[in-house]
């Protein structure tokens, strides 16, 4: 009960100053218990379903040129590649029936499937998946997956067989073919109406409001078992909160522990992880963080542990680098523990780096994301403990979207990082000096070194130790503030089956069933 007020009254603090100072994966699924009352819905639901989202979509929904989490966390509903992941981040046949790999890693054979139709009613066929590939390799904002599909050097087709042969062994390949989703060839309005394979297809977009799908009756495989999804769009955490608890949606992910305990209407509170890393992103380009040594000095004022008591009651996993646990192998736990809480130590460090006073500077945070706003209070008290002021501006999504990412006009932010695909380069490619997509402006010639050799390595075990010392250099640099892969609570209406947390930041609906 002390953690809870404490954290109520640091919420409460923030609150008052934002008139001053205004981005789901294969672990436990565990059941937790809300209070019970009568079901809202009298215990019969029509087969659809209503699902509260916290941001809208992109403006553009085309999958090789939208870019946000959320995004794609709807729309792997709605498209598919020749491959896709499964819930084990296992990747299995999907447009494609077939796949051969060359024992030499050179030569990749897809199979087409027979029957696959898209949602127009066109039959897919090798043109389309050529046309596809064409399209991504020119124009997908993921510059992992652009750089997996230059690789390709020879493309033959011989019946409903595709053969690509690349130049060098690539182990990001068949996780970039999972994203190369499969488009019908001509088709130019998939920013407004998309068009693709999956079970599910597109129906109406309301900016800000909504989005509905309905299932794909074509559908080659076992196709979805809910006749319609709509999603409605809450930028206001309290009211998705209300509309969750009286029972007008069936379906909330990415909620809070405060948000859980709070909820009263019976349902059910699935427990996965977010998979992402969430962090303080600091802006190396800007002062004081062109400092290393002050951003050395976050890292050990920020107490990890509490801020996890605080918010989630010990829910979620530390993380320390730029890599969140569902990446088995490359994620490397011992960062995690590389700043132990040590106050004494930051204010040392300040001192070292000309800030003996300390400093203030401002957090812009996305105020949609709770988990991100909540986290974002807990630091901020944390770091007046050695000096640092750290003043909270919340900003709806679309206006971080352009000011902090687009524009880089930032000194720190809290938010999530995911994967595009189920690769390490996905995390770690952005933070190589010249990506386009190194917000923070990090920079550092052995990161960019060490990260060129593990793509070029085809040694399994060299690579895995390559992109470990990646994730070693954004710690020893103090890149940013890591702290955790959040912990992913789900609140699904009681007589809703069937959901699975996948090693991605996606929501598979195909799988969901009323009893």
């Amino acid at each position: 009960m002390m953690k809870k007020r404490i954290l109520a009254v640091f919420l409460a603090a923030a609150a008052l100053a934002g008139s001053l100072c205004a981005c789901g994966g294969t672990t436990n699924q565990a059941g937790v218990s809300s209070d019970e009352t009568t079901d809202s819905s009298g215990g019969y639901h029509a087969n659809e379903i209503t699902v509260g989202i916290s941001q809208d979509l992109d403006n553009s929904l085309d999958p090789y040129v939208s870019n946000a989490a959320g995004t794609r966390e709807v729309m792997f509903n709605v498209f598919e590649g020749l491959v896709k992941p499964d819930s084990n981040g296992d990747f299995v046949e999907a447009v494609a029936s077939k796949v051969e790999i060359s024992g030499d890693g050179l030569t990749y054979s897809f199979t087409l499937r027979d029957g696959v139709v898209f949602h127009n009613g066109a039959v897919c066929t090798t043109d389309d998946v050529l046309y596809s590939f064409e399209t991504c390799a020119a124009t997908s904002v993921y510059s992992n997956v652009v750089a997996a599909l230059s690789a390709i050097v020879e493309t033959t087709v011989d019946g409903n067989v595709i053969t690509v042969t690349l130049s060098e062994p690539n182990s990001d390949f068949l996780s970039a073919v999972s994203s190369v989703y499969i488009l019908p060839k001509g088709y130019t309005d998939h920013g407004t109406a998309p068009v693709g394979t999956g079970p599910f297809k597109y129906v109406s977009r309301s900016i800000q409001e909504n989005l509905i799908l309905e299932r794909h009756d074509a559908y080659y495989g076992e196709g979805a078992k809910l006749d319609r999804v709509t999603y409605k769009i809450y930028e206001d955490s309290t009211a998705l909160f209300n509309a969750l608890d009286s029972g007008s949606l069936d379906l909330v992910a990415h909620l809070t522990m405060d948000q859980v305990n709070n909820l009263s209407n019976g349902y059910t509170v699935l427990e996965g992880t977010m998979n992402l890393v969430q962090a303080i992103y600091l802006n190396n380009a800007v002062a004081p963080f062109d400092n290393e040594l002050v951003r050395q000095a976050l890292c050990y004022a920020v107490d990890v542990d509490g801020m996890l008591n605080l918010t989630a009651d010990g829910h979620g996993t530390k993380v320390g680098s730029s890599m969140y646990p569902a990446f088995g192998k490359y994620f490397d736990a011992s960062v995690a523990d590389a700043y132990p809480y040590d106050p004494d130590k930051a204010m040392q460090l300040l001192a070292e780096a000309g800030y003996p006073d300390g400093f203030s500077f401002t957090i812009k945070v996305p105020s949609n994301y709770q988990p991100h706003v909540d986290t974002t209070v807990v630091l901020a008290e944390q770091l007046k403990q050695v000096g640092i002021n750290a003043q909270i501006q919340q900003i709806d999504w679309n206006t971080w979207l352009e000011d902090v990412y687009g524009n880089r006009n930032f000194e720190g932010t809290v938010v999530g990082f995911d994967a595009s695909i189920l690769s390490p380069t996905a995390l770690l490619a952005r933070w190589v000096s010249d990506s386009s997509k190194n917000m923070i402006g990090f920079s550092d010639a052995e990161y960019d070194a060490v990260y060129t050799q593990a793509l070029a390595t085809v040694d399994d075990a060299q690579q895995t130790q390559l992109f470990k010392r990646c994730l070693e250099i954004l710690s020893e640099r103090a890149a940013n503030v890591y702290l955790q892969d959040l912990a992913d609570f789900v609140a699904v209406h009681p007589q809703l089956k069937g959901f699975r947390f996948y090693p991605l930041y996606v929501i598979d609906m195909s799988t969901l069933y009323f009893e």
